[in-house]
């Protein structure tokens, strides 16, 4: 018999309410609005409900665009995370609040500060997905432009969460009086003054807020390239990745970000690997086939086929039949606008073009039949009880600690795996019956914050 290493590992659940993206199928007669406040609550109380650990918000600087011209078969328009995630702080007891939060289009003092404050406010359930971006496309936006070399992003996103912790650290731990016949509400010299200069930043602060609960908002980071997994090891408490589909890739995933956790000093333990996946789950095995076509084909629409062969060819291909061949001409060879999106950047599009025209003639596949084949996503099928087998697999043997899980429906996506699912895992002992802490680290099972060991 295979050995388990983590017999006891349960799986721990986030739930993604995604920024801009075209996966979630709006369409639906029961998806609601995609920015109403309703929306939002009715997804985190079902989480809550669920005993998920983490409500998280993906966020977009700037629309998309193609060809000059909005991409309008995505999604897009959120409200502010952490303004959100205010305003859900007060209708939840304890799931967590986590905002997507940009180090390159931001400053550490004001940041921090609002961070500080959703912690604060929830009672230590606040985390922060710390994000960067290098294209001058969203640096549009912003005064400096894109002045940032895709080399130095995490350069300065290491400055920029460096200082942040600073100033989270800037009170004592008795800082504010515990007594009313106290002379004075602020512990006389409690409060310390940060003053950093670094590559990228200038900062002089006296903090205005003590710290919360869980001492630190929780840092999550997002990115399997080289340099995104240093980022995690060195800095991250939690990290997703794109590797939610295939158990092998992503055990080689977290074997990879633990053996770099020792060599950055930390225990192998102090990070909760969470990729993101969708789940589909099927009364009936014989019905799980037929959901996931479904699901594909409203995911890319014959719209959202063009534009992402568009991405591919380089050109602008919204005349042609989605359920006609291949484009005939070659693709453009120049660099991909930043315009468009990064889902083809730094790849050889020629190659690419081989390769969808390859698969098109051996399957005999339409152009829109070729992008399902080749840009779908997809996570876990099955009826609830083969799907919870998956992920207890998963868990126990190393290839994860949970789940982001991206709903495809919006507010109602997650009822049936917190009704039916939930259970399931909850009967093989691998899913919590109860909150057993009030803090987004204490759910997660994490460490003190890095600075306070």
């Amino acid at each position: 018999m295979t050995e388990v290493p983590f017999p006891a590992a349960q799986v721990h659940f986030g739930v993604f309410f995604q920024g801009v993206n075209h996966h979630t199928v709006w369409s639906h007669p029961s998806s609601g609005s995609q920015i109403d406040f309703e929306t939002f609550r009715q997804v985190a109380t079902t989480a809550e409900r669920g005993l998920f650990d983490a409500f998280f918000l993906g966020e977009g600087l700037r629309l998309r665009e193609q060809d000059g011209q909005l991409l309008d078969t995505d999604i897009a328009g959120r409200p502010d995370a952490i303004a959100q995630l205010a305003a859900l702080a007060g209708i939840t007891d304890r799931i967590g609040l986590v905002a997507t939060q940009n180090t390159t289009y931001n400053e550490p003092a004001d940041l921090a500060r609002r961070l500080a404050g959703l912690d604060v406010l929830s009672d230590g359930r606040a985390g922060w997905n710390v994000v960067t971006t290098d294209n001058a496309w969203t640096g549009e936006n912003f005064r400096r432009g894109g002045f940032l070399d895709h080399a130095h992003r995490y350069d300065r996103a290491a400055e920029f969460l460096g200082i942040a912790r600073e100033i989270w650290d800037s009170w004592s731990d008795n800082a504010i009086a515990e007594s009313r016949q106290s002379s004075s509400w602020l512990t006389p010299g409690a409060v310390r003054t940060i003053e950093r200069e670094t590559e990228h930043f200038r900062v002089a602060i006296r903090p205005t807020l003590p710290r919360s609960a869980q001492g630190h908002p929780v840092i999550f980071q997002a990115g399997a390239s080289p340099a995104g997994r240093d980022f995690a090891a060195s800095s991250a408490e939690v990290i997703f990745s794109p590797f939610g589909t295939h158990f092998d890739a992503a055990r080689e995933f977290a074997d990879d970000i633990r053996a770099r956790l020792v060599t950055a000093g930390r225990p192998a333990d102090d990070i909760r690997i969470l990729p993101g996946t969708q789940i589909v789950l099927a009364d009936r095995e014989s019905e799980v086939e037929e959901k996931k076509r479904w699901l594909l084909e409203h995911q890319i629409t014959g719209a959202t086929a063009l534009s992402l062969a568009g991405q591919v060819w380089g050109r602008d291909l919204s005349h042609l039949d989605p359920e006609g061949p291949l484009p005939v001409e070659d693709p453009e060879t120049t660099a991909i606008s930043g315009t468009r999106g990064a889902q083809r950047d730094g790849h050889d599009r020629v190659a690419v073009v081989k390769q969808w025209r390859e698969l098109a003639e051996t399957k005999r596949l339409t152009l829109r039949q070729v992008v399902i084949e080749t840009t779908a996503r997809f996570g876990f099928a099955g009826t609830p009880g083969q799907v919870a087998d998956e992920l207890t697999r998963w868990v126990r043997h190393g290839a994860s600690d949970g789940f982001n899980i991206t709903p495809y429906l919006v507010p109602t996506g997650l009822d049936d795996i917190v009704d039916l699912l939930i259970p399931e895992l909850q009967e093989r002992g691998s899913y919590r019956t109860e909150y057993t802490g009030t803090t987004l680290r204490e759910h997660l099972g994490l460490h003190a914050p890095l600075t306070r060991r």
